[in-house]
């Protein structure tokens, strides 16, 4: 989620919340950024750099700063993401110490506008091991002016030494009303922004997103895979191989996943069928995380839905949500 458009009332709380703490100076040199992904941390950040930047001596001044930071091209942020491999072909899976070691010397000059400079790490949990030790490094020798702020929808992936070092701002999901009248505001019809807001278990930016990228029928042609390949009617290697296929293979392993959740807290699964389907929300989630390595994604998910069918648990025929 992404875009001044799109900023919801749970991101402006947010905004408001860290504005007051940065305006009375109870705002620390680190900040962790948290909360399910979807739901617009890097917009927030975006928004507060700009108000961190933007506070030039003239009318002009700040909105020149406004407009660098919207083109990416302002020298006193910073935003650190995955980068290309060696090869160019793809990018990398981590964040990786060259780049923390870049972004320590860059925060040791002095900002080019004079005010301040801000990094934002998107997202924090790739960090790797040595970028981590670099980092803390950084964390623990905070300069005036100086922000370092961590994007994670996985915090707990973190180590406990930099989470400690941080403030902590957490986005929630906001309250079913407030989400459906956001969801309305973006011009979604009332009927479907239920349903997505349904399946999505309350989450506004995930349900935008399939509203937007036809997710929920995605999600409903996975819950009818899943169904086809307990009953026998569909092999799991020809399955892996299409849900591989293009650029929806997370996706796809996140909605086999939240099938399987939604299933078992129905409330009427037995204790054993329920630990099966425990282990293979579990499974589903590790399958994701490997997307991001260099293991065949299609062994991976082909060896994730072997499990599915030999555990013979069918997810109940038309449920989406």
């Amino acid at each position: 989620m992404s875009g001044e458009a799109s900023f919801g009332p749970w991101q402006q709380r947010a905004y408001d919340q860290t504005v007051a703490a940065l305006d009375a100076g109870r705002l620390g040199h680190g900040l962790l950024i948290c909360g399910p992904a979807g739901l617009g941390k890097h917009a927030l950040a975006m928004r507060l750099a700009t108000h961190v930047l933007g506070q030039g001596p003239d009318a002009a001044a700040r909105a020149r700063s406004a407009q660098l930071i919207a083109a990416g091209t302002h020298p006193d942020l910073h935003v650190v993401s995955f980068i290309p491999n060696r090869t160019g072909d793809k990018l990398r899976t981590e964040i990786i110490i060259e780049q923390i070691r870049e972004v320590s010397q860059k925060l040791a000059l002095t900002p080019q506008y004079g005010v301040a400079q801000v990094v934002i790490i998107d997202p924090a949990d790739a960090i790797n091991r040595a970028a981590c030790n670099a980092l803390l490094k950084t964390l623990e020798e905070p300069a005036p002016g100086r922000y370092l702020w961590l994007l994670s929808a996985e915090p707990a992936r973190l180590p406990a030494t930099i989470r400690s070092r941080c403030q902590r701002l957490e986005l929630k999901l906001p309250p079913r009303q407030e989400a459906l009248d956001w969801l309305h505001a973006q011009g979604f019809a009332a009927t479907a922004a239920q349903e997505a807001l349904d399946a999505a278990r309350g989450h506004p930016g995930l349900a935008a997103q399939w509203l937007r990228d036809d997710g929920l029928a995605l999600r409903r042609q996975v819950a009818a895979d899943l169904e086809q390949l307990a009953a026998g009617r569909a092999g799991a290697v020809e399955l892996a191989t299409r849900w591989t296929g293009d650029e929806h293979a997370d996706a796809r392993l996140r909605h086999a996943a939240d099938l399987v959740l939604a299933q078992a807290s129905g409330g009427l699964t037995e204790p054993a069928r329920l630990h099966k389907l425990a282990v293979w929300f579990d499974a589903a989630n590790r399958t994701r995380d490997l997307l991001r390595t260099t293991v065949r994604a299609d062994l991976a998910v082909a060896e994730l839905l072997l499990a599915w069918r030999d555990g013979d648990r069918p997810v109940r025929k038309g449920d989406t949500r």
